[in-house]
């Protein structure tokens, strides 16, 4: 499986040629499943994830042109026959990742069995993850909370940390947890976004709380992985951050 791993969605020319290139066919020749559910956890999460799913959202995935678009709720699949759901993510070309809360996403990728189902798939599959959607695939990765999360069951640790903002030092509780465990590095989305805690600052001293190396993108900037090789694809800042 081939990943694409974005902050906000395929959001410049060079991201929508890099999803071309992973595809290895036009977008309007592949199908799609689309994954909301990292958004529930946030107060008008429903609506968010109807916005989503119609292309509505302001991070460009799912109006993109697919041949195809269904739907993969992954609260929903404990209950359901894996005959039922597997084929259809087995013959998607690609499957879309919502951004949302990480933690709770990436408890239920592995409460679903998803994430034992995605190594398998085959090569030119491709994962294409919208900030918390790109950060649950690794082994371990960090999150901040202003409060204990939802769905902490994959949390491994969680410290008090004071981050710097333009308003004054905040308080914030940083989660570090497992995620599905498709690549070896961890992710900060939305790098120097006014409306993000992750400002460069920030994310140096939420990165060495991690034990990976960490790659702090920003909304023009993706990571592509394909056999083991990873490349960042880039209309403006990024930086990697080394254990």
């Amino acid at each position: 499986m081939r990943l694409l791993l974005t902050s906000a969605g395929i959001s410049n020319p060079s991201i929508h040629d890099a999803l071309v290139d992973l595809l290895g066919k036009p977008i309007a020749e592949s199908n799609a499943l689309f994954i909301p559910t990292a958004i529930y956890p946030f107060p008008g999460g429903a609506n968010m994830a109807w916005q989503a799913i119609c292309g509505k959202a302001s991070s460009p995935l799912s109006q993109l042109g697919w041949k195809s678009l269904g739907v993969l709720e992954l609260t929903a699949l404990p209950s359901i026959d894996r005959k039922a759901w597997v084929p259809s993510v087995e013959e998607a070309d690609a499957l879309l990742v919502w951004g949302g809360d990480p933690v709770y996403l990436s408890y239920w990728m592995r409460q679903s069995g998803l994430a034992d189902l995605l190594p398998s798939l085959r090569p030119e599959s491709v994962y294409v993850g919208v900030s918390a959607g790109s950060m649950a695939v690794a082994s371990t990765f960090g999150e901040t909370y202003s409060s204990p999360p939802s769905g902490s069951h994959n949390a491994l640790a969680s410290e008090d940390i004071v981050f710097a903002t333009p308003q004054g030092e905040i308080k914030r509780i940083l989660v570090t947890a497992q995620g599905a465990g498709l690549v070896d590095f961890a992710l900060i989305p939305h790098l120097d976004h006014p409306d993000h805690l992750a400002s460069s600052t920030n994310a140096e001293k939420w990165a060495a709380r991690l034990p990976v190396p960490v790659y702090a993108i920003d909304d023009q900037t993706a990571i592509t992985v394909v056999d083991g090789t990873v490349a960042v694809v880039s209309e403006a800042n990024w930086k990697l951050f080394t254990p």
